[in-house]
């Protein structure tokens, strides 16, 4: 009689008892009926007492397998797809402690920071000094030979252990290592991951099986994962591409911003700021959003959203050079070019030329959020009168404002979604920043980087939220 793996390949459930049913009588043991060989492995002559019980476990194995897949096509994102790989994968070999890498596409495929399992930062940072060529992934990460695995039963005694990987096992406590690499093929592994076991040994053939098995099907959901966070991270680089990379400096103003984009998934639109130092030594200033159809729009389209607003924003940039002292025609020069370059799309937006000599503000907005003046006497809003969105109407029109401040004031622009994390609906989060920007200590308030982060704080931190975030804020010295 032969051993024989676990259940390892979903099946219909009525299979085992088919299999049961046609077992011949134990006094005339007979070859096995035939089965998937995916599923069962060659059974041999099996007398039919002992076949139930392992029929049995591997229906236990295959339910085990079934809910590990089951937590991990739950994860969410790739991080989440790390850990659950390792949790799995630690339950399943009987380890406690794991650490994975994985690997980008290209010819320099260096690995990744490894994630870790029961290994906190130094711990991680004791294996990362570790060669590659000698530590837990050794060979696994090119071409894994046939074998297709690493299994060192004691890290303290095996001669093939390196050095450096010797003392580090020593210094974490760490007896045995098995490693696997992830869905090696034709273009090599996509990462490896590796378990570690705190006395010296290996797992028995049925563990080593399931754990196996578990990662030829987690391969494919890792590869996925790992093509949406690349994507991802490419729209996050050309999202903070098509922002300023430095705010202007003029003799009597200081300005400060932030951006924190909606996560990717959710981002409907696109943000931006933009301060400009314009050739009459003004500055324009303006904070806005694109929102709207055409291609890639709707909740998760970051990606084309971005690029409608660079496009919008680069627009805005020329409209403010020719008539930047005008915020009503560089916001009605902008209208028009939406209308007629983006028709899906539309536009909220704010604009405002400021001279620093003179403290002057004259500015124009298109429903977006009513800027803030703060000043010695508290904060208060300034109305830009209530207008449609640009690209809304068949002619956009509102009223311009101007002002003048005194030493020490400071304007705020910002978006809808800042607003939103202050409260529930918008003008009560409207009303809360106004509130927030007057109760600012008085050192906040010389600092414009320190007053926004007071008011991001004071908003619930800058994680990323369900709308895109910008906040602008100018000092006059």
């Amino acid at each position: 009689m032969t051993d024989v793996h676990p259940l390892t390949s979903p099946v219909p459930a009525a299979a085992a008892p088919a299999s049961t049913a046609a077992a011949p009588a134990a006094a005339a043991p007979t070859p096995a009926p035939s089965v998937d060989p995916v599923l069962l492995p060659e059974l041999g002559e099996v007398p039919a007492a002992d076949l139930q019980d392992r029929l049995a476990g591997w229906l236990s194995d295959f339910t085990s397998l079934q809910e590990h897949l089951e937590l991990l096509a739950r994860a969410d994102g790739l991080g989440g797809t790390l850990d659950a790989l390792l949790d799995s994968g630690a339950a399943l070999l009987g380890a406690r402690r794991g650490l994975v890498v994985t690997l980008p596409p290209g010819p320099d495929r260096q690995p990744a920071r490894p994630v870790g399992l029961g290994l906190d930062r130094a711990m991680l940072g004791a294996l990362e000094t570790v060669p590659v060529e000698h530590g837990p992934f050794a060979g696994l990460l090119g071409h894994p030979g046939p074998e297709g695995r690493l299994l060192i039963a004691d890290l303290a005694a095996d001669p093939a252990v390196g050095p450096r990987f010797r003392e580090v096992a020593g210094q974490l406590g760490l007896g045995a290592c098995y490693a696997l690499p992830l869905a090696a093929g034709p273009g090599g592994p996509l990462g490896a991951a590796a378990w570690f076991y705190d006395e010296p040994g290996s797992p028995d053939e049925r563990r080593e099986h399931l754990v196996r098995r578990y990662c030829e099907f987690a391969a494919p959901l890792l590869a996925r994962q790992l093509e949406a966070d690349r994507a991802v991270r490419a729209a996050e680089a050309l999202r903070r591409s098509l922002l300023p990379d430095h705010l202007p400096t003029r003799p009597g103003l200081k300005v400060a911003a932030r951006c924190v984009p909606a996560a990717l998934e959710r981002a409907a639109g696109s943000d931006w700021y933009d301060a400009i130092a314009l050739p009459d030594d003004t500055v324009g200033l303006s904070v806005g959003s694109v929102l709207g159809g055409g291609p890639g729009a709707g909740p998760g389209a970051g990606t084309g959203a971005a690029a409608a607003m660079g496009r919008v924003r680069a627009a805005l940039r020329a409209y403010a050079v020719l008539e930047g002292e005008d915020p009503v025609s560089v916001l009605g020069d902008l209208e028009l070019l939406l209308k007629t370059t983006e028709p899906t799309r539309s536009a909220t937006a704010v604009y405002a030329c400021v001279d620093p000599a003179e403290r002057r503000i004259a500015l124009a907005g298109a429903a977006n959020c009513p800027p803030v003046l703060l000043t010695r006497y508290g904060a208060n809003f300034v109305e830009t009168s209530l207008s449609a969105p640009l690209g809304m109407l068949s002619c956009w029109e509102a009223p311009g404002v101007e002002l003048t401040a005194e030493r020490g004031d400071v304007l705020v622009l910002y978006t809808e979604g800042l607003a939103r994390r202050f409260a529930a609906n918008l003008h009560a989060g409207q009303s809360a920043l106004r509130r927030a920007a007057a109760d600012a200590p008085r050192d906040v308030r010389l600092d414009p980087e320190r007053l926004c982060a007071h008011l991001l704080e004071r908003a619930g931190g800058a994680e990323p939220g369900a709308d895109d975030l910008v906040l602008l804020a100018v000092r006059f010295e």
